[in-house]
């Protein structure tokens, strides 16, 4: 009998106290929040929060990712600084998604030619790539331009080899293994993504405090008003838990069963993880804290959030504070999902905390003493050999 294959996952865990700020905005321009256990929390959305870590590690990794509409403009644009015609730069620029599919991907002629769905590609490559692939069929592309212009066609001919195009259209970064890619109508593009990630939300109850403020006119005269604009604006301030996990098994399968790569590559998303926040209003806000308390499990099987361990929302300590008893509820929920779960399927786990003197998080595994040192950790047990998988005897009736 065949044993099947468990996934691994790393969940990570994150306490961390953030101080009037706006991280993340809604509609109507005030702090994004959630009713969780029936109260109004603070919250940070998974795609804010993606995008931070995102633009984090490619910055980190020096190896940037482009999510676009306007690829066949910046291709013409290019096409153009290499003296291309204008029309033939722009044809050209267009057959790239005429190319991509038998029937093409949708664009806006109207929006200069934007592609109406968003693809995701390797910025400091992309462009390059495909300047050098009309250059090679330039005389397709000559051709071409000259028999769309007599051609009663409704739709446009290709003149491009379908394979070429997708093959540049299907390139990867690391951002791409880890957070997928998809693209309708151009299912070669499709990459399954390999991080989960949660909405963040305040342990306890948190409602937006309005700011009243004014701008002063500097160059007032006598008798004038110095206040030239006036607004409110609305903050949070909270201890927010944060939630991500990372399966280890697809984005090894993302870099084509490279898994020194795949550990790399878990590590670094680790550590943009814990230090990067989304960066709206950080200039009139400078929220930049550090995570008060990091958590990690790795485990088989399945992840397990511990978002639940804040349903019911903490209450200050008596001399106030609410990081103390986001930790304890932190810890005893972990507890309460070891009992339950029972440690089969989890592989190694461990915690970094502010908590001065004796460590309180019994439940939280190995006390570390900084990000790093939990990181080499993580990503140690994350290698280990899977654990044998429980089996269950079913008698045919």
């Amino acid at each position: 009998m065949t044993t099947p294959q468990l996934a691994r996952y790393i969940d990570l865990h994150i306490l961390q106290d953030i101080p009037a700020s706006c991280l993340n905005r809604g509609e109507f321009n005030e702090p994004k929040t959630l009713m969780v256990g029936n109260a109004q929390r603070a919250a940070i959305s998974s795609q804010s929060q993606k995008r931070a870590d995102r633009d984090e590690l490619e910055t980190f990794l020096s190896e940037p990712a482009a999510r676009t509409r306007r690829l066949p403009p910046r291709l013409a644009e290019e096409l153009r600084k290499a003296d291309w015609p204008e029309d033939l730069a722009r044809f050209a620029a267009t057959q790239i998604p005429r190319s991509a599919t038998s029937e093409g991907l949708a664009t806006d002629p109207a929006a200069d030619d934007r592609t109406v769905a968003m693809l995701y590609v390797p910025a400091d490559t992309i462009i390059d790539d495909l300047a050098a692939l009309c250059a090679r069929h330039r005389t397709a592309l000559e051709k071409g331009m000259a028999n769309e212009a007599t051609s009663t066609a409704k739709t446009p001919a290709a003149y491009l080899p379908t394979g070429e195009v997708v093959n540049l259209l299907c390139q990867r970064t690391a951002s791409i293994n880890l957070f997928g890619r998809f693209l309708a109508g151009l299912a070669d593009a499709h990459v399954d993504g390999a991080v989960q990630m949660a909405w963040a939300f305040t342990t306890h109850t948190s409602d937006p405090q309005p700011d009243f403020f004014t701008a002063r006119e500097d160059w007032a005269q006598p008798g004038e008003a110095a206040s030239a604009h006036l607004d409110t604006a609305y903050l949070t301030a909270g201890v927010f838990y944060r939630y991500a996990s990372v399966n280890l098994t697809e984005l090894t399968r993302n870099l084509d069963g490279n898994a020194s790569h795949a550990l790399g590559l878990l590590a670094a998303f680790t550590d943009v993880f814990i230090t990067a926040l989304p960066q709206a209003k950080k200039n009139s806000t400078a929220p930049h804290t550090l995570p008060d308390t990091v958590h990690y499990v790795v485990r088989d099987r399945r992840p397990v959030s511990y978002a639940s361990a804040f349903h019911q929302p903490v209450k200050a300590e008596r001399h106030g504070g609410y990081l103390t008893p986001s930790r304890s509820a932190l810890s005893q929920y972990a507890g309460v999902i070891t009992q339950m779960f029972g440690t089969r399927h989890r592989i190694a786990h461990g915690h970094v905390t502010q908590t001065p003197g004796t460590d309180p998080l019994e439940h939280l595994g190995e006390r570390h003493t900084s990000y790093d040192t939990l990181i080499d950790a993580l990503t140690t047990a994350a290698a280990a050999p899977a654990t044998t998988p429980r089996t269950y005897t079913y008698i045919a009736a």
